[in-house]
């Protein structure tokens, strides 16, 4: 059995408003857990309990994930600013 090599070179990866989107995600989960709480009840009752618990677990798990992006973010704004800085190096 042959190795498998790539015949081209791969993309580079989609750089698209990833704080904006997990921010998104986190309200998502923070409300659906809200929503969720009036019915605590139900959940219980029909053994959906995790239901509940799941969404609030997914809206920490996206305050994490913003303030991880956040940071990301900041560290390639200031990886670019220090290249455009840096004086381009010419041979004579």
């Amino acid at each position: 059995m042959a190795k498998w090599t790539p015949k081209h070179e791969a993309p580079e990866p989609l750089e698209g408003p990833v704080v904006a989107t997990i921010t998104g995600g986190t309200i998502l989960w923070f409300v659906l857990f809200l929503v969720q709480l009036p019915f605590y009840g139900w959940f219980d009752d029909h053994g959906h309990l995790w239901w509940v618990w799941t969404c609030l677990a997914g809206g920490g798990l996206g305050l994490i994930g913003i303030w991880y992006v956040r940071g990301r973010d900041a560290a390639l704004k200031r990886a670019a600013t220090e290249a455009e800085q840096q004086p381009t190096a010419t041979t004579e």
